[in-house]
């Protein structure tokens, strides 16, 4: 009897395909003080401060997701300051998205009337390749509030007839629904990629057979690869630091 252990079919993708690394960037926008910056801050660094800074022109953050065996999955979560909206850069931050979360504060009924508006924006300047709009979850903030003043059928009536697949009562503070709601969007995105391709979903490289390439080269090769994105590149050189463009591009220290 021989003693090799069965092949699994994970082994065998494995080595038929090898290893993927996908970059993904997601919006969350919404009003000003809606929580955005909080949902961010809970999702990828599982924190909770009620004190923020407001958000000037937009922020992001790096979520790294091992989604399966076989794939690591990069999310850049984009926080667009709430009086974007009105602004000319949303169509520079919104650029090469592939989902977005909106977000209101659901014991404030003025923010969830701006959400028809911003998503209007968004589906006019973000499309996927084939002209179909970006997958969309409707996150109902704040529900750690008592009395939200929103009612829950009035959300689930929008969202039919907006066509926004899903919505979820949300709270940064207790962490209610926060990773599932995103977990939507990545399921989403692959379904999306995998039914007819997505442009905005880079894939950063397969994971080599040889030798590892050295840091240096992996970032020449993919700001070169970015370049086309110039508009957000230049934006981030000019606010931020050197470790957060080099999240930008995929490259982690």
């Amino acid at each position: 009897m021989s003693s090799r252990k069965p092949r699994r079919d994970s082994d065998v993708l494995l080595s038929k395909f090898g290893h993927k690394e996908l970059l993904f960037k997601f919006l969350v926008i919404g009003d000003y003080g809606v929580g955005k910056t909080a949902l961010v801050r809970r999702y990828t660094e599982g924190k909770f401060t009620s004190n923020y800074k407001i958000t000037i022109g937009a922020d992001f953050a790096i979520k790294t997701l091992d989604w399966d065996p076989l794939t690591k999955i990069n999310l850049q979560l984009w926080d667009v300051a709430g009086h974007e909206r009105f602004g000319y850069m949303t169509r520079v931050y919104y650029k090469y998205a592939v989902a977005a979360a909106l977000v209101f504060d659901i014991s404030r009924i003025a923010t969830f009337q701006s959400i028809k508006k911003w998503l209007c924006d968004l589906r006019e300047k973000v499309t996927l390749p084939d002209g179909s709009n970006i997958p969309v979850v409707l996150l109902a903030n704040k529900c750690d509030i008592p009395c939200p003043v929103v009612p829950t059928e009035q959300i689930a009536r929008f969202c039919k007839e907006n066509n926004i697949g899903a919505w979820y009562v949300t709270s940064a503070k207790e962490n209610t629904n926060v990773d599932v709601a995103m977990r939507y969007l990545v399921e989403n995105v692959l379904k999306t990629k995998i039914d007819g391709g997505i442009r905005d979903s880079v894939r950063l490289r397969d994971k080599p057979t040889i030798r590892e390439k050295s840091g240096c080269c992996k970032i020449i090769e993919q700001i070169f690869a970015i370049l086309y994105d110039n508009e957000v590149f230049i934006h981030l050189i000019i606010v931020r630091n050197s470790k957060d463009v080099c999240q930008y591009i995929g490259f982690y220290e």
